[in-house]
């Protein structure tokens, strides 16, 4: 299993009232380790884009553990958690500084055809980025 790590320098604006990070920049975060995991590997979700395809989010889940704060720097774990022939899952762990965990999640992914939303094969699409996916991912 490959784990990527992205780390995240908490800004002002990410923070409530109370300067606790607010629930829904999590997601945002998860994007950007998805993101540094897909670089980390080699490919580009620009290059899938130009080629016409997308890849939307069909679930997201996420446990709070730990609040973060203001200042505070947050590390982001990605891995592929499975991937099948139509869905890619990822799960994460969001970190303090120290270790403690501050969220876990899992986002579920599916690659669709830009222009009509119809789901095509992973694999059909891009053999290689496939089959990086099914050698690294925590379950077959």
């Amino acid at each position: 299993m490959y784990i990527s790590n992205k780390n995240i320098e908490i800004r002002y604006a990410e923070t409530d009232q109370m300067g606790v990070v607010y629930h829904a920049n999590y997601v945002i975060w998860l994007e950007l380790g998805r993101t540094q995991l897909i670089k980390d590997l080699g490919f580009s979700v620009t290059d899938i884009e130009e080629a016409g395809f997308v890849s939307p989010v069909m679930n997201v889940n996420i446990s709070y553990k730990a609040s973060m704060r203001y200042g505070e720097p947050a590390i982001v774990r990605t891995w592929v958690k499975s991937q099948d022939r139509l869905r890619t899952v990822y799960a994460y762990e969001i970190l303090h500084e120290d270790g403690v965990v501050a969220a876990v999640a899992t986002t579920e992914h599916i690659l669709v055809k830009k222009d009509s939303f119809r789901p095509v094969s992973f694999k059909k699409v891009d053999e290689a980025w496939y089959n990086k996916y099914i050698e690294i991912a925590e379950t077959n």
